[in-house]
C-alpha cells in the first residue's frame, strides 16, 4: 500500500474508537480520531487538487511539528503529489533554494512568520502560484493575492467531495507503492543539499524491517519533535505509526518538549546524539549542585547501574546480589530521574544522525533506557542497522535490519542493499549514478563488520584523516569523547597532512556558566566567559581526560576555545546541528595555525 492507502485503512478500522494524534494547544491536549485524521486528508488533497496541484508535481512544506504537516504531507501523497519539507529556521535562501529546485508551485506554511519568508523571496520563484497557510493570525491586514488559509483548502475539498464522492477513492486507489512519496533534502555539510527520492515501497519497508526487530504496537505512544524534513522523523512518526497504527504526540512548543514528554510518556522515540548529550549534562549539573549525602547517593547509584549495563554490554551474568543493588538503585534514584526526563515509558529510544560518544551511551544505559544507536541515511529510506534487545554494545551500530543487506568494499566503505534504499537524486544523474552501483548504496562511510554480524561505523570515508606520518584517526572519535564533558558543547578536531591533532572547542554556555559562579569566577558574554583563563584551564582538564584514552597518534596536543556560539545562521551548522566542517577549516584557519605554531616553539 501507499501511506494514504494505510491510513485508509486505520480510519475504517479503528474509525472513531482510538486516537490517532494529539497535539498539545494552550496546554489543553487536542485528539484526533483515526477516522477524522483520514477525513482532513480527505479535504486537503481535493482541496489541493481545486488550487491546481496534479500527480508528479511537487508541494513545498513549511512547518513544524503539527498535524497540519501530516494532513498536507499525506493529501499530496494521495493525489499522487510530491511532498517537500523545508525545515522552518531555514534562512530565506534555504527555504528558495529548495522551493526552486523542487520546482514546487505551491507552498504550505505554519504561520505569519514562515509566510514572510516565503513572500521575501517570491521575486526568484517564478512557478509560485499559492501559499497556503495553517495559523493565519497577523495577516488579516495582508493583500497578497497568493496567500490562502489551509481551512479554506479543506473547504474547497468538501465542496468537491460533496459534488462527486467517489472521486478521491478513484485517486486514492490510482497510487501504487512504487509512487514517489516524498523529497527528502539531505543536510549538505559539504555541498548544496541534494534531493534524495523515496518511494512509499522505500519508507514501508525500512518500517517493516524496524519493527520486526522492534516491535511497535497499536497501544503505543510516539513523541514527534525532530523536523519533519529529517527522514528520521518521518520514518517514525510517518511510516512506522501508520504501519503500527500508533498513536503520534505534538508537544506544544520545542521549548517545552521535556515537560510535555513528562505527560505523553511516549513508548518510542528518537534524539539525535546533542538531545541525549544536553539531557546527560543537566543531570551531571545537578548532581554537583546537591547536597553532599544526595549527590553521594546518586553517584553510588550511577556507580551500580554502570556495572550492571557493563555486564549485560558484554553479556556476562549479573550476580544476585549485584542484581538486587541495582532493583534498589532503581527505586531510590533511577524511577525518579528516568520519570522527570519523561522516560518513564520509553521501550524503545534511538539515537541516530551521528555517532553517540560510548560514555554517554553507557550512561543512558546504566539508568535502566533500552537506548540504541542506529545507523542509516536519507538514502537508505531511514534506518537500516539495529541493535537486538539481547545484543546491545556501544562500539557497534549492531545489525541490518530483516531484508536489509551490508557489506564492505576493499576501500573500507559501507554498501547497503535493500527494498528501502532510494530511488535517486531529483534532477542530479551523476550523483545518482555515484551513490548507486548495482544496486548497492555508496554510503561513504567507513566501518567493518564484526564476524557475529555487528557493524562499526569509524567515520565518513573521506573524514578519516591522516598525520604527516602516515597514522590515521578519525576526528569523531575524539570529538565525541570531548563532548562527553558536561562543559563542551561541541569540539571539531584537526590533524589531516599536519604533525599532530589540535582541537577547537566551543564551551557550553550553561554548564561552564554554573561552574564559573560557584568558582567566583567573574563574567559577563560567551566571550568573556571563553576567554577567562580559569575556563581554559578547566577545559583543559577535560582534554587530559580524553587522552587517556587515546592512541599516542590521536591525543589532543593543543587545543583553543571558540569565542562565539557556533550557529547555523552563520553556515557552521546545518538545520540538523552538524558541524560543516570545511566552513570550521576556512573560517578558523588563523586559530588552527596558530595552535601548530605555539606547539612547535
Amino acid at each position: 500500500m501507499t501511506l494514504p492507502q494505510m491510513l485508509a485503512a486505520h480510519a475504517r478500522r479503528y474509525g472513531r474508537g482510538k486516537v490517532a494524534l494529539r497535539e498539545k494547544k494552550y496546554g489543553i491536549w487536542q485528539e484526533v480520531t483515526w477516522e477524522d485524521y483520514a477525513a482532513h486528508v480527505r479535504a486537503l488533497a481535493l482541496g489541493l487538487e481545486a488550487l491546481g496541484l496534479r500527480r508528479g508535481e511537487s508541494i513545498a512544506i513549511v512547518c513544524g511539528n503539527r498535524p497540519a504537516w501530516l494532513y498536507t504531507e499525506l493529501g499530496a501523497q494521495a493525489l499522487g503529489a510530491v511532498p517537500v519539507g523545508v525545515y522552518v529556521d531555514g534562512l530565506p535562501d534555504q527555504v528558495r533554494y529548495v522551493v526552486e529546485h523542487s520546482e514546487a508551485r505551491i507552498v504550505m506554511v505554519e504561520d505569519q512568520e514562515q509566510a514572510d519568508k516565503v513572500l521575501g523571496v517570491r521575486a526568484h520563484l517564478p512557478r509560485l502560484e499559492r501559499i497556503v497557510v495553517d495559523d493565519t493570525r497577523g495577516l488579516e491586514d495582508y493583500r497578497e493575492p497568493l496567500l490562502t488559509s489551509l481551512e479554506e483548502v479543506e473547504r474547497l475539498g468538501g465542496e468537491a467531495d460533496a459534488r462527486d464522492r467517489g472521486h478521491y477513492d478513484a485517486l486514492l486507489a490510482r497510487g501504487t507503492p512504487d509512487d514517489l512519496a516524498l523529497l527528502a533534502y539531505t543536510s549538505g555539510t559539504t555541498a548544496a543539499p541534494k534531493a534524495a527520492m523515496l518511494s512509499h515501497r522505500n519508507l514501508l519497508a525500512m518500517a517493516a524491517g524496524m519493527t520486526q526487530v522492534d516491535r511497535v504496537l497499536d497501544t503505543d505512544d510516539i513523541v514527534s519533535f525532530l523536523p519533519y524534513s529529517w527522514v528520521g522523523e518521518q520514518l517514525l512518526s510517518v511510516a512506522i505509526a501508520l504501519h503500527a497504527g500508533a498513536t503520534v504526540n505534538f508537544p506544544e512548543e520545542p521549548a517545552t518538549v521535556r515537560e510535555d514528554m513528562r505527560e505523553i510518556g511516549p513508548h518510542v522515540m528518537i534524539g539525535p546524539p546533542r538531545f541525549w548529550e544536553t539531557m546527560c549534562s543537566e543531570y551531571q549539573v545537578k548532581i554537583a549542585d546537591a547536597g553532599r549525602l544526595k549527590g553521594a547517593a546518586a553517584r553510588v547509584a550511577l556507580d551500580i547501574g554502570m556495572r550492571v549495563a557493563e555486564r549485560r554490554i558484554r553479556r556476562q551474568p549479573v550476580g544476585l546480589g549485584l542484581r538486587l543493588l541495582a532493583a534498589v538503585a532503581h527505586l531510590l534514584t533511577f524511577r525518579a530521574l528516568r520519570d522527570r526526563l519523561g522516560l518513564s515509558r520509553v521501550r524503545y529510544a534511538y539515537t541516530g544522525g551521528a555517532a553517540l560518544g560510548p560514555e554517554l551511551f553507557r550512561f543512558f544505559r546504566a539508568i535502566g533506557l533500552n537506548l540504541k544507536q542506529v545507523y542509516g541515511q536519507t538514502e537508505s529510506g531511514g534506518i537500516c542497522v539495529l541493535h537486538p534487545d539481547d545484543d546491545v554494545r556501544p562500539e557497534t551500530v549492531g545489525k541490518p535490519t530483516p531484508g536489509t543487506r551490508v557489506r564492505i568494499s576493499e576501500a573500507g566503505e559501507i554498501l547497503v542493499s535493500s527494498p528501502s534504499v532510494f530511488l535517486g537524486y531529483y534532477k542530479n544523474p551523476e550523483a545518482t549514478a555515484q551513490a548507486l552501483d548495482d544496486g548497492w548504496l555508496r554510503t561513504g562511510d567507513a566501518g567493518l563488520m564484526e564476524e557475529d554480524g555487528h557493524l562499526v561505523v569509524i567515520d565518513r570515508l573521506k573524514d578519516v584523516l591522516r598525520l604527516t606520518d602516515g597514522s590515521r584517526f578519525s576526528p569523531a572519535l575524539i570529538e565525541n569523547k570531548l563532548k562527553f564533558s558536561p562543559y563542551v558543547r561541541e569540539a571539531v578536531v584537526v590533524g589531516e597532512e599536519r604533525p599532530f591533532v589540535v582541537a577547537l572547542i566551543q564551551i557550553d554556555m550553561s554548564t561552564v556558566g554554573d561552574w564559573a559562579e560557584s568558582s567566583r569566577v567573574p563574567f559577563t558574554t560567551f566571550k568573556d566567559l571563553a576567554g577567562k583563563p580559569e575556563v581554559f584551564a578547566l577545559i583543559g582538564r577535560e582534554v587530559a581526560r580524553v587522552n587517556e584514552d587515546l592512541p599516542g597518534a590521536a591525543r589532543i596536543h593543543a587545543f583553543a576555545l571558540f569565542d562565539k556560539e557556533l550557529d547555523a545562521d552563520d553556515d557552521e551548522l546545518t538545520r540538523t546541528n552538524k558541524v560543516r566542517r570545511s566552513t570550521i577549516l576556512g573560517k578558523y584557519r588563523d586559530m588552527i595555525d596558530g595552535l601548530y605554531v605555539s606547539e612547535s616553539r
